[in-house]
């Protein structure tokens, strides 16, 4: 039995299974998750958990190159992105366009989707 950390099975063999400059996309409970990738699904209900909890789980046990979120999240969702800012203060934060998220994600080598409602929430994570 682990001690802690991610519980999670299927993340837990995620992140193992992820290499040097791969993308794992932490998406909101409405993002239209591309059929390419190996999809997560960990929303329980709406707001849980939110793409913050995800990421505050992963950071704990993962190396993050930098993360990738939307122009529109800074725009719509300035709080969200302040608390990235905030709670990641060592990894780099770049922004694209939501159409160039959404043409990027088919890329990643996983989707894990969360419950969270925050408009524009979604991230990438790049592994460094």
């Amino acid at each position: 039995m682990k001690r802690g950390g991610i519980l999670h099975p299927a993340l837990n063999r995620i992140l193992a299974e992820t290499g040097h400059t791969d993308i794992l996309t932490v998406c909101d409970r409405g993002f239209p998750v591309p059929a390419g990738p190996e999809r997560l699904d960990l929303a329980l209900v709406d707001g849980i958990p939110t793409v913050v909890d995800v990421l505050r789980a992963v950071h704990s046990e993962f190396v993050i190159d930098r993360i990738i979120v939307t122009d529109e999240m800074i725009e719509a969702s300035p709080e969200r992105y302040a608390e990235l800012q905030t709670l990641f203060p060592d990894v780099r934060l770049v922004a694209v366009s939501h159409q160039r998220f959404k043409e990027i994600c088919p890329e990643s080598r996983a989707v894990i989707r969360t419950g969270d409602v925050v408009p524009y929430a979604n991230v990438m994570i790049v592994s460094g």
